[in-house]
């Protein structure tokens, strides 16, 4: 009681009990007014209207009730209609009178008083003002036709026997049903399909107008044939049916005339009814209906989210999602606020689609769509971004709210997003995973400038490929192109692993080599049980356990491998080399290999450093060998790996003290301080001690720091990167981090140039103020002066981004025009240059570099039909721009967030290989090249061994270059007769025509075997000349082609150094004729062990990272990194 008191304070004197049972002496000396609320409603016809019509439940329960009495009174007249004596005579009387038994009057009657009270209720209850509009409705007319007669035949007993329609109630039975289902609707708060409640009123129409006519047609036959009720409905639906046997007809003119008058009405009534129908029928087409409630609970669906739904967007994800053999017996739910369009509907009628795929038009913003979707059943909700419109800003503020709205429908379905935007990423940190376009498009477009064709080896990891691409091929490149394009990632368990079970207790490097020796698989990276972060290449010193995830490349998972021991290898009497180990290790799905590969190397269950090593003979001498590779160690020994170097003092090659004294003064190392949007990464960066004036920046403008107004008087060490740009968004960001990153060696840093159309704002000059070498520029890829003045002519990679105003077309395959146009532009005036490009529509990469007249890439694009024919979700890979790294689309990264269904991890790998993400001990991406001094290692097996004994690298492919062959060209061939020709007949002509000539026969100068065959094909050519009159012709017609095409080259190159003298730039280092037509380049993901290495052959590393191996003892030195005072680490790799 103590307590209750403490929690509830007394009652103030007024309010005691006492007072309340006396009465308060003291209210009438208050001035409070006791005011109540809402008197309106506590009105008699309030109440009543409350419960008879705006309460849902109540009012249900009336009208059901209706609708049971009107049926009661149709059985009561088919029971009077059974139990009456059909009498003799044709009499008129008949009509107008029947014979009707009291109790049966008594319940006629019963009915006729309830049905009209509660008709005058009603009418009443909503009487709007107008006593007409109530009187004179259809249902009250017929409630009167209905009841008063049997009311007054209370009062006047003669007339108890008189005829009454009370069939007719069967209509006030089908308005009460249809007044009913909306009751129900709202009652249980959901809304069934209008498509049902048509087919419901259809169906009570058609037995109502059956109903009325047997009725009517028995009655009015009294006086004639005397039809009973069966008769009735025969001849009913006799007449209905169109049938007309004629064995039942009536007979009275009455009968005949009702017919006719029931005949009008169903030929007015049931056509509206079947017009309504078919119109809900076709909307319902539109829409797509409902996903029943009993499916998505035996069935396991996901759900698509899209904007507006394009052709190409749902068969890339069709493709991609069904490319998995476990997701065959799942169902897609596109949920699209659109009308499907024409070719997606031609599409979604092919029966391998019309069985899976379920389109819905609705807004993912309407909780009844998502339950017509069932998304809180749904096993994933994908939500993309339209990257087509104008304003991407907008289009991720509509992502972010379907987001929303999917996440408040359903909190437990998972969310896979696209978005367009950086800066709009941390709205929608709540979804499982995020993909945003343009982070990932410019870390891809930044890594292209230093690790080749990054862009496109990322594509092929992240696609779905069993590598049967262009094995049909004659070319031998587009075979093992293909073959290895098949390569993707996938993880499994250590201890549940064939691959990598022994390898327990070992270092990572020790098992990805031998795993590799082993099976052909590539050990990428790991994650602990307890640890959700994946380490790609944490090194030699990272031991590996029993429940490891390990994350391998490989042509198929292992679960859908097959393995042959030793002896099933001896048995198939495979053909073995010097070395103890098959010549050859495949790399199709079936990796069937136990052995070792072609290299004499240790045992690798020997421990010691001093077994026997592969050391090659020089030429000169038999007994002269060059240093061997030193074996892969199974546990890390700290004084053999030089990865640690890469943050030392001495990791600069050659430079004096004063050269390293101002280049520490100039550079640091360290985190951005400021970054453009919220949930960027940090990154270890290269960074300035202060930060550059927004003055400094503009490269073409002096100020009052220095006087140099174009990006020659800087005078670069190294060539620049110029980025082409509509606007500098956040995403712009992301390029520049990844090339100023801290492992990236200080000399070799390019200057970044930003071309943009439109002003940067402060905010990201402000980001950008503290990177080293960073300038912007004002201007367009269009204006030829532009491009002189931001550094063209020595720019080792020209960057060009499609442009956000230009991605919405009337036409969506021009959105690219004119990107595509002004590429063709750069590449006609400066051939040299390496121009990387990004499209909006991959299909659009057969313009690139276009060559009307080129045999090569004719013969690519059937190439490309046929694998498109096939059914290859890569069908575009062997075009010449993208193999190469030259080209790519955003969209071929839609791709990551399907497969993220599927694997999880997916995300989490691509963006610790572009660099977006920066885990601690985690590797980073980065490549070396292949030159003379390497090409003793001779093989891919032993390049892997040597890097993992070494510094810790893990190769993961090779971009591979090769001149093209002659014959496979026409333009080709007749460039090397002519310049044979011209050599041999005119050597009086100018100096400048023969250095025009040298420098467009340059790639072919390289190539010395391919030079001295194609004049040797030329000498054969011309003394066959007369024998083959049409082939001269057509020599010399192509010849007459060249010349004009060689005219065009020297009038671009003149009109160049005109501009440049123009504005007072000097032309010298303008190579106006490097065309590199004669090469072409292409990927390895993960080759065989025994790939031959080739000159100029560019390695894909995944280096450990350096910050790793720092020593705990010294706090110094870990500090000066941390303050950003350390050395720049060595980017090469000493083999």
């Amino acid at each position: 009681m103590v307590d209750l008191e403490s929690e509830v304070p007394p009652l103030p004197p007024r309010y005691r009990f006492r007072d309340l049972l006396l009465g308060d002496q003291g209210w009438q000396n208050d001035d409070r007014v006791q005011v109540e609320f809402y008197m309106n409603e506590n009105t008699f016809k309030e109440r009543l209207k409350l419960f008879f019509i705006k309460n849902q439940r109540s009012s249900l329960r009336i009208r059901l009730f209706n609708f049971s009495l009107k049926l009661l009174s149709c059985l009561l007249y088919i029971i009077r209609v059974l139990l009456e004596n059909p009498s003799q005579g044709n009499e008129w009387s008949h009509i107008f009178w029947v014979n009707r038994s009291l109790p049966l009057w008594g319940l006629q009657v019963s009915v006729a008083l309830i049905s009209l009270f509660e008709t005058i209720l009603l009418g009443y209850l909503s009487y709007k003002g107008n006593i007409w509009e109530q009187i004179l409705r259809i249902p009250f007319i017929l409630e009167i036709i209905n009841a008063v007669p049997f009311i007054i035949s209370i009062f006047w007993p003669s007339l108890r026997n008189l005829f009454v329609p009370v069939f007719l109630n069967c209509w006030l039975a089908k308005h009460a049903l249809e007044n009913m289902i909306n009751d129900l609707h709202r009652a249980i708060q959901r809304t069934q399909s209008a498509m049902f409640n048509q087919v419901l009123i259809l169906i009570s129409t058609l037995l109502c107008l059956i109903f009325t006519c047997i009725c009517g047609i028995q009655h009015l036959e009294r006086i004639g044939k005397k039809l009973n009720l069966f008769d009735s409905l025969y001849f009913c639906i006799v007449t209905f049916s169109t049938v007309g046997f004629g064995d039942v007809t009536p007979e009275t003119w009455s009968s005949k005339l009702f017919v006719v008058a029931m005949i009008c009405v169903a030929l007015v009534v049931l056509p509206i009814q079947f017009e309504q129908l078919a119109y809900l029928w076709m909307e319902r087409q539109k829409s797509g209906g409902n996903y029943s409630r009993h499916r998505a609970q035996t069935e396991k669906h996901v759900v698509l989210c899209v904007s507006s739904l394009k052709i190409d967007l749902l068969m890339d994800f069709l493709n991609e999602f069904y490319a998995h053999p476990r997701l065959q017996d799942y169902y897609v739910v596109i949920l699209c606020p659109t009308e499907m369009d024409v070719q997606v509907r031609r599409v979604l009628q092919i029966p391998m689609w019309s069985q899976r795929v379920i389109y819905l038009q609705g807004s993912a913003l309407k909780d009844q769509d998502l339950l017509r979707a069932k998304m809180d059943d749904a096993e994933a909700c994908f939500i993309l971004s339209s990257r087509c419109e104008v304003d991407r800003t907008s289009s991720d503020h509509q992502t972010i709210l379907r987001a929303w709205a999917v996440k408040d429908f359903a909190p437990n379905c998972p969310l896979y997003v696209q978005i367009l935007k950086p800066e709009n990423k941390f709205h929608i940190k709540f979804a499982d995973h995020v993909v945003c376009e343009e982070e990932f498009k410019y870390a891809m477009l930044a890594l292209n400038c230093i690790c080749p064709a990054t862009s496109t080896l990322i594509t092929l990891l992240v696609h779905t490929s069993r590598g049967q691409e262009g094995q049909q091929s004659p070319e031998q490149w587009q075979k093992i192109y293909g073959r290895c394009s098949g390569n993707e990632v996938y993880h499994i368990v250590l201890e549940e692993s064939t691959f990598f079970a022994e390898y327990e207790g070992k270092s990572f490097t020790y098992a990805s080599f031998h795993a590799h020796k082993k099976f052909g698989v590539c050990l990428i990276g790991v994650r602990r049980e307890d640890n959700k972060n994946i380490l790609l290449n944490p090194g030699p010193r990272y031991i590996m356990n029993a429940t490891d995830i390990c994350f391998y490349i490989n042509i198929t998972k292992e679960e859908n491998s097959a393995f042959k021991n030793q002896d099933q290898q001896k048995k198939s009497n495979v053909p073995r080399s010097f070395y103890h180990g098959p010549s050859r290790l495949p790399v199709h799905s079936i990796i069937a290999s136990m052995g070792t590969v072609a290299i004499d190397l240790q045992d690798t269950s020997c421990r010691s450093t001093s077994g026997p090593t592969l050391s090659l003979p020089t030429e000169g001498s038999k007994e002269i060998r060059r240093p061997s590779i030193a074996p892969v160690l199974e546990v890390a020994d700290t004084s053999s790996i030089q990865t640690c170097d890469l943050l030392s003092d001495q990791s600069e090659d050659e430079t004096t003290a004063d050269e390293e004294t101002s280049s520490n003064l100039e550079y640091a190392k360290g985190y951005p301080p400021y970054s453009p949007y919220i949930g960027s990464s940090p990154t270890f960066c290269h960074l300035l001690h202060e930060k550059v004036p927004f003055c400094c920046l503009r490269l073409d403008k002096s100020c009052q720091h220095n006087y140099y107004e174009d990006a020659k008087a800087y005078g670069f060490k190294n060539k620049l990167i110029i980025v082409a740009a509509e606007t500098a968004g956040n995403g712009l960001y992301n390029f520049i981090v990844p090339l100023r990153a801290y492992y990236r060696p200080k000399k070799e840093l390019n200057p970044i140039v930003l071309l943009l159309d439109n002003p940067p704002d402060m905010h990201f000059l402000d980001a950008i103020c503290w990177f080293p070498m960073v300038y912007y520029m004002v201007g367009s890829i269009d204006n030829l002066d532009d491009l002189l003045r931001c550094g063209v002519t020595f720019a080792a990679n020209m960057v060009v981004v499609d442009k956000e105003s230009t991605m919405s077309a009337e036409e969506d395959y021009m959105a690219d025009a004119k990107t595509i146009v002004n590429v063709q532009t750069l590449f006609r005036l400066f051939s040299s240059l390496s121009i990387i490009t990004e499209l909006t529509h991959p299909a659009n990469m057969r313009f690139m570099q276009f060559r009307a007249k080129d045999c090569y890439s004719l013969a690519l694009s059937k190439l490309e039909k046929k694998e498109r024919e096939k059914g290859s979700n890569l069908a575009f890979m062997f075009r010449l721009p993208f193999a190469a790294g030259r080209v790519f689309s955003i969209s071929m990264l839609d791709t990551l967030l399907y497969q993220s269904f599927v694997k999880d991890y997916m995300i989490s790998i691509t963006r610790l290989l572009l660099g977006l993400d920066t885990t601690p001990g985690s590797g980073f991406l980065c490549s070396m090249k292949i030159t003379e001094d390497d090409l003793w290692i001779r093989t891919y097996a032993r390049l892997y061994q040597k890097l993992c004994s070494s510094t810790g690298d893990v190769p993961i492919g090779i971009y591979r270059t090769e001149s093209q062959k002659l014959t496979t060209s026409e333009s080709q061939i007749s460039i090397s007769v002519e310049e044979w020709e011209d050599t041999k007949d005119s050597k009086d002509q100018s100096h400048h025509r023969s250095n025009h000539r040298n420098s467009t026969s340059s790639d072919q100068s390289d190539h010395p075997l391919l030079r001295r065959k194609s004049m040797q094909w030329a000498r054969r050519l011309s003394r066959k000349g007369p024998k083959h009159s049409g082939k001269t012709a057509e020599k010399i017609t192509q010849q007459r082609l060249n010349l004009y095409r060689r005219s065009e080259r020297q009038e671009l190159a003149e009109l160049v150094k005109n501009r440049m003298k123009h504005l007072g730039l000097s032309t010298v280092g303008y190579d106006e004729m490097n065309d590199h037509q004669s090469t072409l380049s292409y990927i390895l993901i993960n080759p065989s062990p025994d790939t031959r290495l080739e000159l100029n052959d560019v390695v894909y590393l995944i280096r450990p990272d350096p910050l790793a191996y720092l020593p705990n003892s010294e706090p110094s030195r870990k500090n000066s990194i941390c303050n950003a005072m350390g050395q720049d680490s060595r980017e090469e790799t000493q083999l």
